[in-house]
């Protein structure tokens, strides 16, 4: 992770230690991050543009301070296109350049290996067809074959682990999520030491593991060992893509042939799917593709997913679907009626920028004294079509260092931001906290990203919650313009310069028009 870092942060201490304009312009265009999430959103009528150079030499290497190594997970319940997804991130990768490494599940790979659920549960002999009774074995899935139970489920297994007397089979999901690191890291090192760029696709990440385990062994598990789900989850991976399996809204679709290690009825099959999602909400960046297309879109849904946050063009190879939504909640209900959920501290500031159409800002997201750091830069392309952001994540040290950047314009914005997944859509719900300024008092604000329209988009969105308005696109509710310590609303708007600490003068902004400062909340 320190390698694949270090790029990015000698840019950024760069930039802070460099008092020309224009020497830092240059360094933050040449020197892009090694790990960045950049997201482009377009203008209402964007032109298709190039895609962006790669910078390969004769010999396809990409220089090592352009190069980039991306970590992505393909999760998902049964069926729900992981396999073909692999196959289709991989051809577009490669076809553009990249290399791209694909890690294998880890749990297949070992259960292939002879593990039997009897040798690790059962004293006695393990059943025979004759014998087998389903109560038996109660940490089995009741609709698998008894071919199922004595060989290689990766679900029975995480179910058999939690048995009071399941230890063999705890101690061996112990170490199978430790396996499982060992050979992510190994890829994350090969990526780091490649000479191209690196796409690199788990098939499942360690979170999935908490899915089919009781909390209080997965919670004892992670003391155990010394792991946070902050670490483990959020700075892990760049990206969460989420396959919704077929049972849930292509059910004509779903099978079970085909496919040795399942067996799962639709039923199960949507709760499994579930599950598996629950077990990542709270990532930063965590994508649901639903099967509201047919599966060819949903395919290309998915690489659109993955191009949008690396920030590369893809013009009018796939159709843009996503859209970011923004909404007034108010009168929060109690805790009870909100689906699982993951609460975090997150803490904003904004930092002195190169001139009045940059952006600058630092994020703090954590957990029971856990923290990931991010720092944003917002800037238009160069043909003004697109507003571009780039995402990179820093240390503690780096980020005590750009502290030092902080714009006095500005207020630091607290705020209290819970995850939650309901109806396959994820959703953000920031409750904005004191200090700050007046204007933010008792604000709440629900976030989604949704290709949903009309009816559809109405009835996804969570019932418990009391949806005041839409606000997406409305000035009032920016982040930047929350944070502001002048009212932005006036006949004038200023901006500080960081290059000649005074205030530029800007046109004024019509009140319901998309504000060039209405960015995405990180």
């Amino acid at each position: 992770m320190a390698t694949l870092l270090s790029n990015g942060q000698q840019s950024l201490m760069a930039s802070a230690s460099n008092g020309q304009e224009q020497q830092q312009q240059q360094q933050q265009q040449q020197d892009e991050p090694e790990q960045q999430h950049v997201e482009i959103r377009k203008s209402s009528s964007p032109k298709p543009g190039a895609m962006p150079s790669l910078k390969l030499n004769r010999m396809g290497s990409v220089s090592p301070k352009d190069k980039r190594v991306y970590k992505i997970v393909l999760t998902g319940g049964p069926c729900g296109g992981k396999t073909t997804g692999q196959s289709r991130l991989c051809t577009f990768f490669e076809n553009l350049g990249w290399k791209v490494f694909r890690v294998p599940e880890t749990a297949t790979v070992l259960l292939s290996g002879g593990v039997k659920f009897s040798d690790l549960t059962e004293k006695e002999d393990p059943p025979t067809p004759t014998t087998f009774v389903y109560k038996d074995l109660p940490f089995a899935a009741p609709e698998h074959s008894l071919i199922d139970l004595t060989a290689s489920c990766p679900r029975c297994l995480a179910k058999a682990a939690s048995r009071p007397n399941g230890s063999e089979a705890y101690k061996f999901q112990e170490n199978l999520i430790r396996t499982m690191v060992q050979i992510e890291n190994t890829y994350f090192e090969l990526g780091n030491s490649s000479t191209r760029n690196c796409l690199i696709i788990c098939d499942r990440g360690v979170m999935d593991a908490s899915a089919y385990i009781s909390k209080d062994k997965w919670e004892k598990m992670m003391a155990g060992n010394n792991w946070n789900p902050v670490e483990m989850r959020d700075n892990r991976y760049n990206q969460i893509l989420h396959l919704v399996s077929a049972a849930n809204g292509a059910e004509d679709f779903y099978s079970t042939e085909d496919h040795a290690c399942r067996s799962e009825g639709v039923d199960l099959a949507r709760e499994l799917d579930y599950k598996s999602a629950a077990a990542w909400v709270g990532h930063p960046y965590f994508d649901v593709i639903d099967n509201s297309t047919n599966f060819e879109t949903k395919m290309n849904r998915m690489i659109e997913s993955v191009c949008q946050k690396l920030g590369i063009d893809i013009g009018d190879r796939l159709q843009a679907t996503s859209r970011k939504l923004k909404y007034l909640v108010a009168l929060l209900p109690p805790d009870s009626e909100f689906p699982p959920f993951q609460d975090f501290d997150v803490v904003h500031h904004y930092l002195q920028s190169a001139g009045p159409k940059v952006q600058a800002r630092l994020r703090k997201r954590g957990q029971k004294n856990h923290w990931s750091y991010i720092h944003t830069q917002r800037r238009p392309n160069v043909h003004g079509q697109a507003r571009i952001e780039v995402k990179t994540q820093l240390t503690h040290r780096d980020y005590m260092n750009l502290l030092a950047q902080r714009d006095d314009a500005h207020f630091t914005i607290y705020k209290k931001r819970r995850c939650f997944l309901i109806n396959n859509q994820y959703f953000q719900l920031d409750i904005y906290k004191e200090p700050g300024h007046p204007r933010c008092k008792g604000l709440v604000l629900l976030e989604t990203y949704s290709s949903l329209t009309g009816d559809a988009l109405k009835n996804c969105m969570p019932k418990f919650l009391n949806i005041v308005k839409e606000v997406t696109g409305d000035p009032d509710y920016s982040m930047f313009n929350l944070s502001l310590k002048e009212d932005w609303s006036t006949t004038k708007k200023f901006c500080r310069s960081a290059t000649h600490g005074k205030q530029e003068e800007q046109s004024p902004v019509p009140a319901k028009q998309y504000h060039p400062y209405d960015e995405n909340s990180d």
